[in-house]
């Protein structure tokens, strides 16, 4: 039985390795920008910045009970057993279903990748959270895992089926989510953005290697 590489020309190898580079490149940037990020808040002694404060004062000015219940909806779905078993068990389920091998080892890495990254800098910067806080969450603010859990899951979908209401779809989810985890007072703006940086990095530096494979998976799948 000849392997993958076996039956793919040369020319399409020596592609499949170039489109790699660019991906882990930006991905490689968007995670050195969000570790920057990290060690500028806590040179600052983990301080919020102004733009950071001004949005919480602004936040808790104008909270009410119905986007304080769809903040609720949005931090049951991006974090807790739902985020950690459910979201990541029950994709990889119906990708395997469809024979989608790839995919779902695609799917399981990058969302697992990112949820440990995020932890690993959580310890590390250990950043206090704001005080107007409604939920109950753990040590470590920086950076957001809801919305590195979100950017990472967007991500993920929109690659691995290039429709663009997916990627429209993700693209409010994500922003949902942030806007969420700051009007729960769980997160200060920044903490969103280097969770938004490192989400879609993890998705990208794990797609690369996988991409060839998963584009000869699709082609086959839509036979």
């Amino acid at each position: 039985m000849p392997t993958t590489s076996e039956t793919t020309p040369p020319d399409s190898r020596d592609t499949a390795r170039i489109s790699r580079f660019w991906p882990l490149v930006s991905g490689a940037a968007a995670v050195v920008t969000a570790v920057l990020l990290g060690l500028i808040i806590l040179i600052r002694g983990n301080l919020p910045f102004e733009a950071d404060a001004e949005w919480m004062e602004e936040i808790v000015e104008h909270r009410t009970p119905f986007l304080e219940s769809a903040s609720y909806v949005m931090n049951f779905l991006g974090g807790g057993w739902f985020a950690v078993f459910a979201v990541p068990l029950g994709g990889a389920l119906v990708l395997l279903l469809f024979r989608r091998y790839w995919a779902a080892t695609f799917y399981v890495i990058a969302l697992a990748v990112s949820a440990a990254v995020v932890q690993l800098l959580k310890g590390l910067y250990d950043r206090p959270r704001p005080e107007d806080i409604l939920v109950v969450v753990d040590e470590g603010s920086f950076p957001s895992g809801h919305t590195a859990n979100a950017a990472t899951l967007a991500v993920v979908l929109g690659l691995l089926l290039w429709r663009w209401w997916v990627w429209a779809a993700g693209a409010i989810y994500v922003v949902a989510m942030m806007v969420s985890r700051t009007y729960l007072g769980a997160h200060w703006f920044s903490d969103t953005i280097g969770g938004l940086l490192l989400g879609a990095a993890v998705a990208i530096i794990v797609w690369a290697p996988l991409a060839h494979r998963l584009r000869i998976e699709t082609g086959r799948s839509a036979r």
